[in-house]
């Protein structure tokens, strides 16, 4: 059904962009109590990306939340991408999603059938992750707002922890990046059909698919890349990990048209917060400006990083062609004692 409105004008901010900086969140986290719990395996202390709480032996308990305004003006697909986005922490952590609840903002201005599509949305792509959707909250807002969260489980010998990393491993991305820089495009009126088409099939694939994958491999350390961009959460990594990370900005998967949108300037807000937090830690002299912005760029329902032993790569990639994926898979870097930057960039 098509509707008059776009919800994608509606917003200051789109999709991951919204994110509330990572300095601003250091500053206000730090200032939280410590809490205690010898059956939390996963707090808040190394960022990573779900909480994780021992239930027995053999389960724990994954525990996630995630929600923003539209990042594409039709509700069904807003709805597809923002469930896809809330999934996808509990993939980063190994695990399988079994609950959701809805979390929803809305206005009343706007036709109730919009939240209807956008419910529909969400609710289909829990249902292909395999998780049942039992409810949720919702409240009157003055821009539309939409994500999940979501419970999950894994066994306790088998999470994925975003730390870990060792010098020598081989650092994999299962998506495309630039969906931030595309939805800038979108939201100016500027990009092409095919740029948008590809951006949608990015952001709306659940990484599902690339979890399958990995967990058959030794994978050291992993994390799904969103708001604070692939060199945001590479500077998590590589800090949690003790280790410097070599990128090779060639090397990676982009969307169509995004290193063209960043060229001419149509870069998130979002980026330069990022940006701001972490440049001191990044050694990025040798890099063209355009692909600084681009690996700053917030992302919507990113892909998957991994760390892993480089005599697993050739087996890991084959699998992930063999598995149909509907992103680009690219490796991306390599990881090495650590130096006076995190991250270098060449």
């Amino acid at each position: 059904m098509s509707y008059d409105v776009k919800l994608t004008q509606m917003t200051k901010t789109a999709g991951g962009a919204a994110n509330i900086g990572p300095e601003t969140l250091a500053q206000v986290l730090g200032k939280l109590p410590k809490f205690q719990d010898d059956n939390l395996i996963v707090g808040i202390e190394t960022s990573d990306d779900a909480a994780i709480y021992k239930v027995t032996d053999e389960i724990a308990m994954i525990q996630t939340v995630d929600f923003f305004t539209p990042i594409v003006d039709d509700p069904y697909t807003f709805g597809q991408i923002a469930a896809a986005n809330s999934l996808s922490d509990v993939y980063a952590m190994g695990g399988e999603p079994k609950i959701a609840l809805n979390i929803v903002g809305f206005p009343n201005c706007l036709d109730p059938e919009i939240l209807g599509e956008i419910l529909a949305g969400g609710a289909d792509k829990v249902k292909e992750a395999g998780a049942v959707l039992v409810g949720g909250h919702s409240v009157q807002d003055d821009e539309p707002k939409y994500g999940l969260c979501v419970s999950g489980f894994v066994h306790p010998d088998k999470i994925f922890k975003n730390y870990g990393s060792r010098p020598g491993d081989v650092l994999i991305l299962t998506k495309q990046i630039g969906s931030g820089i595309v939805n800038t495009a979108i939201k100016a009126e500027m990009a092409s059909e095919v740029a948008i088409k590809e951006a949608i099939t990015v952001m709306s694939s659940l990484n599902k698919k690339g979890k399958e994958v990995v967990e058959h491999y030794p994978v050291t350390a992993c994390t799904d890349i969103t708001g604070f961009g692939l060199l945001g959460h590479c500077v998590e990594m590589a800090s949690a990990s003790d280790v410097t990370f070599e990128l090779h900005v060639k090397d990676i998967a982009y969307l169509e048209e995004a290193v063209s949108y960043a060229k001419m300037g149509l870069v998130p807000a979002g980026a330069y917060k990022n940006r701001e937090y972490s440049a001191e830690m990044v050694d990025m002299e040798r890099v063209e400006e355009h692909y600084i912005d681009l690996l700053y760029d917030p992302q919507t329902s990113g892909g998957l990083l991994i760390s892993v032993s480089p005599e697993y790569v050739d087996d890991i990639m084959k699998a992930f062609e063999e598995k149909n994926m509907d992103t680009k898979v690219s490796v991306i870097g390599k990881v090495v004692e650590k130096g006076d930057k995190l991250i270098r960039l060449y």
